[in-house]
């Protein structure tokens, strides 16, 4: 279990590392959505609540994939918050700006 605990730990560790140097590169990458990464988020602390408190790795199972279904269900309410809120302001620049449409070429015979 000792062994378990920090394999699990070094894991989280490692998970953390890679997303804060992804997001300090200066390169434009589609990267994971937020679905997959509350999904890893999610299941990588249910992993390690079911460990502590089952104190089995059948836990440690059971707990990462309830962890990984509620941080996916996380993450996509996410991204439909932040899709709703671009609408929004687009809409919101619309209205203020009615006379800014694409400009369309007049043919002249």
């Amino acid at each position: 279990m000792k062994k378990l605990m920090i394999y699990m730990c070094f894991l989280i560790g490692l998970m953390l590392s890679i997303s804060i140097t992804t997001n300090a590169q200066t390169t434009k990458k589609k990267g994971i959505s937020k679905q997959g990464k509350g999904a890893i988020i999610g299941g990588a602390g249910g992993a390690v609540a079911g460990g502590l408190i089952t104190h089995s790795a059948g836990g440690a199972l059971v707990g990462g994939a309830l962890g990984a279904g509620g941080g996916y269900i996380i993450g996509n309410e996410a991204r439909r918050r932040e899709e709703k809120r671009q609408r929004a302001a687009r809409i919101a620049w619309r209205r203020a700006h009615p006379h800014h449409h694409y400009a369309t070429t007049k043919t002249t015979n």
